[in-house]
């Protein structure tokens, strides 16, 4: 009896640990799955500072993620509180992208949710930077010889010509005096002449008269 149970003793701490190496090797691989899946990256990363503000924003995850309506949400907003994303996310897998569109400077605050493979919604931020863009200066166009005229050429234009300003030398308006003059001369001829007439007749009757006593 005592040859028969002494095995039995030795082989049954070997047994035990046996059976719980294989609960722990069958537990092990079981732990990640029963984790919530997580965001593995992100770009632009976190804390990062660009030139300018990117075209789209990807998200990577360590599990696909749910597609379901109004599931994933993802607001981008710049320091002033205006929203830059530019339409819905789009899932694809275990990643999602965000387009982004509009100016933007400073800091750029993005806020995301999601729901896990296992129907377990997980949510986060981060942020990165955008320095403020430069003016721009617009060109003005310059006006072209031809588009203005001179000063001489508008004092010309504006100017009368010889024509047109002065009178012609051969122009003279007609005076009525000299016809003036020469009516009291007729006058004063006709004058003289009928006094002259009448002189005479008179003279002429008055030497008749006295040859006749």
């Amino acid at each position: 009896m005592t040859s028969i149970e002494t095995p039995r003793r030795r082989t049954l701490p070997a047994i035990l640990a046996a059976g719980l190496l294989a609960a722990a090797a069958l537990l092990v691989p079981a732990l990640p799955a029963a984790a919530h899946d997580e965001l593995v990256s992100t770009d632009p990363a976190a804390g990062a500072t660009l030139e300018s503000l990117p075209a789209q924003i990807t998200f990577s995850y360590s599990a696909d993620i749910l597609t379901d309506a109004g599931a994933t949400v993802i607001e981008v907003t710049d320091s002033s509180g205006v929203s830059l994303a530019n339409g819905a996310p789009t899932v694809s897998g275990a990643e999602v992208t965000q387009a982004l569109a509009g100016p933007a400077s400073g800091t750029v605050t993005v806020k995301w949710r999601v729901v896990s493979s296992d129907g377990h919604p997980i949510d986060g931020d981060f942020a990165f930077t955008v320095p403020a863009a430069a003016p721009t200066t617009t060109a003005t166009a310059t006006p072209t010889a031809s588009a203005s005229p001179t000063p001489a050429e508008s004092a010309s234009a504006s100017a009368p010509t010889e024509d047109t300003a002065a009178p012609s030398e051969n122009t003279s308006e007609t005076s009525p005096l000299p016809w003036i003059l020469l009516a009291v001369l007729l006058v004063v001829v006709a004058g003289v002449l009928v006094y002259v007439f009448a002189s005479r007749a008179g003279r002429k009757t008055a030497g008749g008269g006295g040859t006749g006593r």
